[in-house]
């Protein structure tokens, strides 16, 4: 059982779109089981007894730090954090063949191998605030129960995907028929869920997800049957969609349909799917994908090696599309989502600049005619990295943000040490006296946004419990 907390500090998040809240001198209680049953401004009489009452149990967050909500990976594909890093100069085809698959085969091979990977994945995760995962695994059912096992016991919020695979460019590296396919889908499902039935609900952090690879290596009667499978059973569902040109072209050439006719019709877009990518969907297309339900992980890093084109960003936001962010390792040779915040505003400011060359003339463009700017900036990015994130995987109420009934899922944030020295990356030239006296500003958070790393993180939370420090 999980010690209820009480912590007084500054605390940051961004309860919607664009809108970033500075809460300063907050008093948080959490409940034994890691959800938060009290949340109040700390002079308030209420936050004055609690505080009275606690009897050395409290916690205070020194000036220069706040706490954030934990951030969300949307994508990101386990075993190919074995090679995260290389690799990168293949067309999105030739990168599977020549690694992806290869480095997936490896560690469905070798148990101990995948241990090791896991364990080393979560620990990053942690390090670098993440505290939420979307995670692509392998074929090998055994080799995805050691994943789900290593993040459960990490303390990591993920939800694990064994892919579905019936076609291959891989003789050793496929599922023998769609009947293979989907008896080993669903027996995943059971299992992964039976590993953790005996704990309390709110420590079990860990779900399977049904996990057709994409269209190209899933034949329609796989395809459909995993639809059926996640409507009879509400299992998840993650894959990609629309990400690449040769991709969305080989899908046109097999099935006379692109990619999102063919989940659509397989019952694979609802509510409960999340898809990578997304990149070759016009403004009409997001506005359908919007009224299914279906969120997208938006990879701004690996869609500029693998896709050719940019995410509409802007576009499906507006379309009422919910939308977080995703690594994508190794299609993404980062695993911090600090970066992938950031790529995302520099991406869609590169589109904004393109608009606008458009609409005066200077340049041929598609996206002349969609009549307003285009670009997101930082705050719009810590929402899609959190609050935005936590409702596309469909996290428990509240998760992203801080409210009563929230677990608990937080990172402890520091800008400038006790004699007001920067940290890490950060510099600050005012006095310490004067920094404290200031207080959290929104600069001060923007200026963590842009420059701040692992360095700044002292410790996470996940549904209450300290899972790294």
């Amino acid at each position: 059982m999980s010690r209820s907390l009480l912590i007084r500090g500054d605390f940051v998040h961004t309860p919607s779109l664009g809108t970033v809240e500075i809460l300063r001198d907050h008093l948080l209680r959490t409940d034994e089981h890691g959800y938060i049953d009290y949340f109040a401004d700390a002079v308030l009489p209420n936050s004055q007894e609690l505080i009275a009452a606690a009897e050395g149990d409290l916690t205070t967050i020194p000036a220069g730090s706040f706490i954030l909500p934990t951030f969300c990976d949307l994508h990101l594909h386990a075993p190919q954090f074995l090679y995260q890093g290389t690799g990168l100069h293949l067309p999105l085809m030739e990168w599977l063949n020549e690694y992806a698959f290869k480095a997936e085969e490896s560690l469905d091979a070798d148990p101990l191998l995948a241990e090791r990977v896991y364990k080393r994945l979560a620990a990053r995760l942690l390090e670098h605030g993440t505290g939420a995962v979307l995670l692509f695994g392998t074929i090998k059912t055994e080799t995805n129960l050691i994943l789900a096992r290593v993040m459960q016991e990490a303390g990591v919020r993920a939800f694990v995907g064994k892919l579905s695979v019936d076609i291959s460019s891989r003789p050793s590296y496929v599922e023998r028929s769609p009947e293979e396919s989907l008896e080993a889908a669903e027996a995943f499902c059971d299992r992964c869920a039976e590993m953790f039935r005996t704990l309390p609900a709110h420590e079990r952090l860990v779900e399977p997800v049904l996990t057709p690879r994409f269209v190209p290596t899933c034949s329609r009667e796989l395809l459909s049957g995993l639809g059926e499978i996640s409507e009879q059973k509400g299992v998840r569902v993650q894959s990609h969609m629309a990400e690449a040109h040769d991709q969305v072209q080989h899908v046109l050439t097999e099935h006379g349909q692109d990619d999102m006719d063919v989940f659509r019709l397989s019952k694979l877009l609802t509510p409960r799917t999340v898809q990578a990518h997304c990149t070759f969907l016009s403004p009409a297309d997001l506005a359908k994908l919007a009224n299914t339900g279906t969120a997208v992980a938006h990879c701004p890093l690996s869609n500029a090696y693998f896709s050719a084109a940019p995410f509409r960003l802007r576009e499906a936001l507006d379309a009422g599309v919910r939308v977080g962010l995703g690594t994508d390792v190794a299609g993404g040779y980062s695993i911090d989502i600090m970066n992938a915040m950031r790529q995302s505003v520099a991406v869609s400011r590169m589109r904004e600049g393109g608009r606008i060359l458009a609409s005066t003339g200077l340049k041929k463009g598609e996206d002349e005619d969609y009549g307003k700017p285009l670009s997101v900036d930082w705050k719009e990015a810590l929402y899609l990295a959190t609050r935005g994130g936590a409702l596309a995987l469909g996290l428990p109420e509240g998760c992203g943000a801080f409210a009563v009934g929230a677990p608990f899922d937080s990172q402890l944030v520091q800008v400038f040490d006790v004699d007001g020295y920067g940290v890490g990356d950060l510099d600050f030239f005012e006095s310490a006296h004067d920094l404290r006296s200031r207080g959290l500003t929104l600069e001060t958070v923007e200026k963590w946004w842009c420059l701040g790393d692992s360095r700044n993180r002292r410790c996470v939370w996940v549904q209450g419990k300290l899972v790294s420090a």
